[in-house]
């Protein structure tokens, strides 16, 4: 059976990513629902549905960890625990989500992946590449994506709509996941900046959507990326 498809998204809290997946998850559906020839010809069959995870979380030990990593009254994380927490939350969602899917040939749609941890914790919390990329390697067999979809909207923007985010989810249900919201905005920049640097270096991989555009309209930047990888046919 051939190996399925792998797709991370990336990108600031508040840059849409959680809404992107939807839509693209969607897409899939509609395309296999309709039989589409050229999808046919690829791994997935017709009408089955991409399987899509995130991180941190996404796995019973991994919404525990989420639940640690992300809570705003988690501020005397160390950030090497911090990275070390979000590394065991991946090793934990690739052997028990994501290899298994693309061993039946799946597609797999990723919130985050080891790009977060070199924004956030490498570029933020600067530590530096290095460190990451070889836990990545070590605990993560170097697996990698096939296709990351990078949103890169403007630090204040994407910062505000995530803090309006978290406010809701406060006030609806008492979860409290802006810890990293919290920060300064020159933590955010750092991210920021440490993003673009992955974005160059890794320009087989990764595309990059930058800029505050209509959900449509960076919808349909990810769908011509998605499929032009795939060679299957583009349908909204």
């Amino acid at each position: 059976m051939p190996r399925g498809f792998f797709i991370t998204f990336e990108g600031l809290d508040g840059s849409g990513k959680s809404t992107q997946i939807k839509r693209l998850a969607a897409w899939f559906e509609k395309l296999h629902e309709a039989a589409n020839t050229a999808a046919e010809s690829w791994a997935e069959p017709p009408g089955r549905a991409p399987v899509v995870t995130r991180q941190p979380g996404g796995t019973e030990i991994g919404d525990r960890i989420r639940a640690l990593a992300l809570d705003s009254r988690g501020t005397r994380l160390a950030p090497m625990t911090e990275m070390a927490l979000m590394f065991a939350d991946r090793a934990q969602a690739i052997a028990e989500v994501i290899q298994p899917a693309l061993d039946q040939g799946r597609i797999v749609i990723c919130d985050r992946f080891t790009d977060s941890t070199e924004a956030y914790q490498g570029g933020g919390r600067e530590l530096g590449s290095e460190i990451v990329l070889e836990l990545h390697r070590l605990l993560c067999r170097d697996l990698q994506p096939d296709l990351t979809l990078m949103l890169l909207p403007p630090v204040e923007a994407s910062l505000a709509r995530a803090q309006r985010r978290n406010e809701r989810s406060v006030a609806q249900n008492g979860r409290d996941e802006g810890r990293f919201e919290r920060e300064e905005i020159e933590f955010h920049r750092r991210v920021l900046n440490k993003y673009r640097e992955i974005a160059a270096r890794e320009r087989r991989r990764v595309v990059l959507i930058e800029g505050d555009g209509s959900i449509e309209e960076v919808h349909e930047g990810v769908v011509a990326a998605v499929a032009e990888r795939l060679g299957i046919v583009a349908k909204k």
